[in-house]
């Protein structure tokens, strides 16, 4: 069905060597800065799983002190006057309430919820990209129809002229005349301006100027009704799912926020050692004192919260509340999607019907346009008959490619909110596809305490040195 908005008229067609919508949408994929940032936010919401199980990892602390005793009691016959000393200790969680377990289900949650976040952004990104591709590709199309519609015009008028010098014709016709030229180009001009403005969207999204872009393909996978979009929808979506992800997480951090009232328990290991360099006197002349001392402890260590001030229950009521706010976020994003794909549907099949109504209007202006010439010839037509059906057939040319354009950013809408406006769904070619899985198995597990990435390089290219766009189209084949 949406082959036929996709086939442009001969006006849309693009030389062998044109831009294509996979290439533009290959490039914004790699170097969009909306994907790739969200692709580091991602990144960022995985080192949340290390986070939540350091909790529950030992830890190992040490310290050291050197001191001297600047000013020594008279009455103090063995004060060292320096000592060197150092302690250290280790602590094995045992049991924290169920925090730590808890915790680390949230964040494993949450960062499944980001993965669906970062599709719904691909998708939004495919959506703007296309709907740029396809503003460039229409006004294009309207500038080339208004600059080959002015040369009509300028024709008639020379021709309207010609016949007013022989008596054929009165002032008022060339008066009319002119009027209808500086009308079609002050319409030209404002073409013109839109078309800059789309190519700087385009560049905007993509990162590069667009060059004889091609008509695109056809959309894959269209529904045969809004009923089955909306049930594809319902399950393939991704904000629908982050959002699902973030109402489970939420349910996790109430068992987070209760694990704060309930005992926890320790295994604790200490050491300590301090030297006296020296220093350290003895009360007994003659005796000898080390100086030195060790120590060393193990032990089992309880923490049994009785009163915090009701801190722990102002968490649990805050979790729970906020676990209510995702509870409602989801029915939201639920009528959003619900919405979304219900509209988009109905915007796709009014643009298919605008095309076929258009393509006849098309049709008909065009006979029309030429009876009126051949009767204008024999006079019964004026010059002001000529203009208007020569209007009238550039508007229905105007309100074809706009509807094409439309159907098309209809029908890849509809596909974005059924969940199936990705890289995976439009088989991108050109490189690997991101995927966000490699970077959370890369951090999970790892405990140490050194490591580090790369120091951030930008990966989005910047669109600086591109040059401003200019209205410059080709021009219509002569018919």
């Amino acid at each position: 069905m949406l082959a036929g908005a996709a086939t442009a008229v001969a006006l849309l067609a693009g030389p062998a060597s044109a831009e294509t919508l996979r290439e533009a949408l290959v490039k914004a994929y790699g170097t969009n800065p909306t994907l790739t940032g969200a692709r580091a936010g991602q990144r960022a919401t995985d080192e949340n799983v290390p986070l939540a199980r350091a909790r529950g990892l030992p830890s190992l602390n040490a310290q050291g002190d050197y001191t001297e005793n600047v000013v020594i009691p008279d009455n103090s016959f063995n004060a060292p006057s320096r000592s060197v000393s150092g302690q250290a200790q280790l602590t094995v969680p045992l049991y924290r309430g169920g925090g730590v377990k808890n915790a680390i289900r949230a964040a494993d949650i949450r960062v499944d919820a980001g993965r669906a976040n970062l599709r719904g952004t691909e998708a939004s990104v495919f959506s703007a990209v296309v709907g740029a591709y396809m503003d460039v590709i229409r006004d294009t199309a309207i500038v080339q129809l208004n600059q080959a519609n002015v040369n009509v015009l300028d024709v008639n008028l020379q021709a309207t002229r010609d016949r007013f010098e022989v008596g054929d014709l009165t002032r008022t016709d060339i008066a009319q005349s002119q009027a209808r030229l500086a009308t079609s180009r002050s319409q030209l001009q404002s073409a013109q301006a839109q078309l800059i403005a789309s190519k700087e969207r385009y560049i905007q999204l993509v990162g590069t100027p667009p060059v004889d872009l091609a008509p695109p393909p056809p959309l894959p996978n269209l529904p045969a009704s809004p009923d089955q979009a909306e049930d594809v929808a319902l399950v393939n979506n991704p904000d629908l799912e982050a959002a699902a992800k973030a109402r489970e997480a939420a349910r996790y951090d109430v068992k987070v926020a209760r694990a704060s009232r309930l005992p926890q328990l320790s295994a604790v290991s200490g050491g300590s050692y301090q030297n006296y360099l020296s220093t350290l006197g003895s009360s007994i002349p003659g005796a000898a004192v080390s100086q030195t001392t060790k120590a060393a402890t193990v032990g089992v260590q309880a923490t049994i919260p009785l009163y915090q001030g009701g801190a722990p229950s102002a968490q649990v009521r805050q979790a729970q509340a906020i676990e209510s706010q995702t509870i409602e976020q989801q029915i939201a994003v639920e009528r959003d999607i619900i919405a979304q794909t219900r509209a988009s549907y109905a915007s796709w099949q009014a643009a298919q019907e605008v095309i076929a109504s258009s393509q006849t209007a098309v049709d008909a202006n065009k006979l029309s346009l030429e009876g009126v010439r051949a009767e204008n010839s024999v006079g019964t037509r004026t010059i002001l008959d000529i203009l208007n059906a020569e209007q009238e057939l550039l508007n229905s040319q105007v309100q074809l490619v706009t509807a094409q354009r439309d159907a098309y950013v209809a029908g890849f809408s509809l596909l974005a909110a059924m969940g199936q406006a990705e890289a995976q769904d439009l088989g991108l070619d050109g490189g690997p596809l991101y995927d966000p899985v490699a970077n959370y198995k890369r951090v999970r597990n790892r405990i140490g305490d050194w490591d580090s990435d790369p120091a951030p390089m930008p990966v989005a290219t910047r669109t600086v040195d591109t040059p401003p766009q200019t209205p410059t189209v080709a021009a219509l084949p002569k018919n």
